[in-house]
């Protein structure tokens, strides 16, 4: 067990704000002594950090669904972590939590900024700490709420997943099948796209990087599509845009294909399709349901239980990799939701 009082935090900083790539110089590691809670706080051990493509617009400046990092800031992540010390009687030392810890090997929270940060404890029962970083956390949050609320599946509908091996990708198409649709994933690769289909149930699978997305749409969705997730944004909403059905559901969660861009992003250029079919396009942004989160766990916990539903994570081990990892995102190097171990229990 590590002496608090000689404890030391290592952290990763924002430094500069990324122009393209993330690199190297954008980042900076520091440390500090660990603090004990005042009265109401709580002190969490990181113990796996979440890594989302989300990441990089939180280090832009500007206007958006939430606040840039600052310069100087410990880089935002959520993660799961385990209390260490507590002068809060809703947390004991022990207990396994969920919060955006950033991404440091501690985390203080004083008694007014618990709420804000998200600290909730987590119930072990119902799955794995790489679990609750993916199907029963913020991906798999977006995934439900994008899907239902958003998407509104009905059974027989035509669902098409981009993004279809990622975190959210993976449980929207699960989903989505336990739903009576038909799913068709959009991954890079043979073996990402063998998995969503022999693994996850998905009925197809069009890998864009060996072949045509549009050769693919017209080939597994000869009756057009329903309902589009698009986590990858650019030339394959596009093109999802030229099949959609009469009063398609287009939910826009992300644009991972743009997102390290040094030139403006552009929109869909053939957003008429959506005049033209009377179809809807919509954002999701997973904070928005945030009181109803223990309703979508619930329900995707007792999919996991009785195996409708899988949770594969890709962890790498130790903060100092963090640069390096997050950018595994970018190039699709990952496979199934990206986590960062940062402690062992």
């Amino acid at each position: 067990m590590t002496d608090l009082a000689t404890a030391v935090n290592h952290q990763i900083r924002l430094a500069a704000r990324p122009v393209g790539n993330p690199k190297d110089s954008d980042w900076q590691f520091t440390e500090e002594a660990v603090v004990q809670p005042t009265e109401g706080g709580v002190l969490v051990r990181t113990l796996y950090l979440s890594l989302d493509p989300a990441m990089r617009g939180w280090m832009n400046e500007g206007k958006s669904y939430i606040p840039p990092v600052g310069i100087g800031e410990v880089m935002r992540a959520g993660g799961i972590g385990v209390v260490v010390a507590s002068k809060n009687p809703a947390f004991a030392v022990g207990d396994k939590v969920s919060a955006g810890l950033g991404v440091q090997e501690y985390a203080l929270f004083p008694a007014d900024q618990i709420k804000r940060a998200g600290l909730v404890k987590i119930d072990p029962r119902l799955g794995s700490d790489t679990q609750w970083l993916n199907v029963l956390g913020m991906p798999g949050m977006t995934g439900y709420f994008g899907l239902m609320d958003v998407g509104q599946p009905k059974a027989g509908e035509t669902v098409v997943v981009s993004g279809a091996a990622g975190a959210v990708g993976q449980t929207v198409g699960q989903l989505a099948k336990i739903k009576g649709c038909r799913v068709v994933g959009i991954a890079g690769g043979p073996d990402k796209c063998r998995w969503v289909v022999e693994e996850l149930g998905f009925d197809a699978c069009i890998d864009y990087k060996a072949g045509s997305v549009r050769d693919g749409l017209k080939q597994h969705c000869p009756d057009g599509v329903d309902i589009y997730f698009d986590n990858v944004g650019g030339d394959i909403l596009d093109t999802v845009l030229t099949r959609i059905n009469r009063k398609a559901r287009i939910i826009i969660c992300g644009a991972i294909s743009q997102y390290n861009n040094t030139t403006p992003v552009r929109g869909p250029k053939n957003y008429l399709s959506l005049l033209v079919n009377r179809a809807r396009m919509e954002g999701i942004v997973v904070f928005d349901y945030a009181d109803r989160y223990h309703l979508a766990v619930a329900e995707m916990a007792g999919y996991l239980k009785d195996g409708r539903m899988k949770s594969r994570e890709d962890v790498v081990e130790g903060l100092a990799s963090f640069p390096a990892t997050l950018m595994k995102l970018f190039s699709g190097q990952n496979f199934g939701k990206l986590v960062l171990k940062v402690a062992a229990e």
